[in-house]
């Protein structure tokens, strides 16, 4: 059936995005946060709430490139733009990953990723962070070049995916603008996805984007207990 179709078809059985989405939340997820004693009760349930997720499925089957943000203080931004990487990877599509601020040290992503081969195409221009590298021309002139690179990517439509880590990061710190990196990938083929990642995303990135995660920061070994960087965890 045409999706202008279905779409027409739900609404005249009242069964719109929303009205489906309400459903489901008042099913709820099953196990034992249901309250039902009858198991038999509860079976009927759960297949109601199977019909109700399958016609969710039918009504969201647009397909498009999607922007991505990973953001906030906690950990785990770039390694959840990797696990995508890797993801893209495994389905036989092509992969760019721009490191804007790190590159001080060789991580071990990296390595393990080196055996995608020329699936996967990895930069890293930065020389690490400010107090380390201790010059902002510099600094300016590196990210101005990672974005140079990204950008070479972000209209190559041979790449499913391209991670631009620590952007946030530079746009924050006045090294590039927040409307020229939305220009640039705004610009970009119509399926491919781009991940933003690093803390302090910008309003307007943020805005713009698909897909917004921030990481909340609970406890932390560095700060809490003085334990350093570790292989596996840091890098």
């Amino acid at each position: 059936m045409h999706p202008g179709k279905m779409q027409k078809f739900n609404q005249e059985e009242g069964l719109t995005i929303k009205n489906l989405d309400e459903k489901s939340n008042e099913i709820g997820m099953g196990g034992y946060l249901s309250k039902d004693k009858d198991e038999e009760v509860y079976r009927q349930r759960m297949i109601k709430r199977k019909e109700i997720q399958q016609n969710r499925l039918k009504q969201r089957n647009e397909e498009k490139g999607l922007i991505v943000i990973f953001t906030g203080n906690g950990k785990g931004k770039t390694t959840a733009a990797l696990g995508m990487a890797l993801r893209t990877l495994g389905h036989g599509h092509n992969v760019a990953i721009v490191q804007f601020i790190k590159g001080g040290w060789c991580p071990g992503e990296f390595e393990a990723l080196k055996t995608y081969g020329k699936s996967l195409i990895w930069h890293s221009f930065g020389e690490g962070f400010t107090w380390e590298t201790q010059d902002r021309e510099r600094d300016k002139k590196l990210v101005k070049k990672s974005w140079e690179k990204a950008w070479d990517y972000l209209k190559n439509d041979s790449y499913k995916l391209v991670i631009l880590d620590e952007i946030n990061i530079a746009i924050k710190l006045g090294y590039i603008s927040s409307e020229e990196v939305l220009q640039g990938i705004k610009s970009r083929p119509e399926l491919t996805h781009v991940v933003l990642t690093g803390r302090g995303a910008s309003k307007l990135l943020v805005e713009s984007a698909d897909l917004v995660t921030e990481m909340k920061l609970i406890h932390h070994p560095f700060k809490e207990q003085g334990v350093k960087a570790q292989e596996g965890i840091e890098f």
